[in-house]
């Protein structure tokens, strides 16, 4: 467009702004303004496009797959091994190995070409980060690192706090020290959960129960976005070994088990 104005000030006087689909769209011939304008808020899109998000599950993303009616659904019923073998990883677990993101895709593309494009997104954002890691890390594996980065996903409700908590788990890890993260406990109760953790759920064993057992639990708990994986590939250097929720997003962060018991105090049990 020559005078772009002119067209934000054709959808201003139209009073549509809200109505504008975001997508991609083919112009394969010249067309006005306002064909334009009609175009855009019908959706008349090229392509469809599915979002995953940070911190699902994958249940979650097979649900959100199963909903979209524009997708083909292929993997409808299947078992998870399956779905694995099917996109080129048999034998491993899908927890955790799927990036979160949005996805454009033709209608009809099968639920399967989605989660084998999101499953290669991982791996190839994994390896980059593994690669340009900090030093001195206590992983073995890059999957180690996934591992933790779901469970700083799981952690975190301000983005800004996540290579702290990071570096309270490395910390932990380095000293040999439980993790202690209610997510992994939540998670290793499945169905159970019931929306409030309780103490006997913290001292009832399960493979994810970080109270416990000690190490990360044997897989990831859910999609770690990049922020989170870069976290956990390069912490932040503190010598704090406890953090405890305030209630408002954010959390106190501890070096010592007496300065940690005086913020659950504070925190969590509205002590002063």
């Amino acid at each position: 467009m020559r005078s772009p104005w002119k067209f934000t000030l054709l959808v201003k006087l139209m009073g549509k702004q809200s109505d504008i689909k975001a997508g991609n769209y083919q112009l394969d011939h010249a067309v006005t303004p306002l064909q334009l304008f009609y175009k855009i808020t019908r959706g008349d899109v090229t392509e469809q496009e599915i979002t995953l998000i940070e911190g699902w599950r994958f249940q979650q993303v097979r649900q959100a797959l199963n909903d979209d009616p524009k997708i083909a659904h292929l993997s409808r019923g299947m078992r998870a091994a399956d779905i694995m073998r099917r996109i080129g990883a048999p034998g491993k677990n899908p927890e955790g190995l799927f990036f979160p993101d949005t996805y454009y895709f033709p209608a009809d593309t099968s639920d399967l070409a989605i989660l084998k494009r999101a499953y290669q997104t991982m791996k190839n954002h994994l390896a980059v980060a593994w690669h340009n890691r900090s030093t001195g890390l206590p992983f073995s594996t890059p999957y180690d690192a996934l591992i933790l980065a779901s469970m700083i996903e799981k952690e975190t409700g301000q983005g800004k706090e996540r290579p702290l908590i990071a570096g309270v788990f490395i910390n932990r890890l380095k000293r040999g020290m439980r993790l202690q993260s209610d997510p992994t406990v939540i998670y290793g109760l499945g169905a159970k959960f019931n929306g409030n953790l309780h103490k006997k759920d913290l001292v009832t064993d399960t493979a994810y129960n970080t109270y416990t057992r000690a190490g990360l639990p044997p897989t990831p708990i859910a999609m770690p976005g990049l922020a989170s994986i870069n976290a956990a590939l390069h912490p932040a250097k503190t010598r704090d070994l406890y953090f405890v929720a305030k209630g408002n997003g954010a959390h106190q962060f501890s070096e010592t088990l007496a300065e940690h018991i005086r913020a659950v105090r504070r925190y969590q049990l509205g002590e002063r």
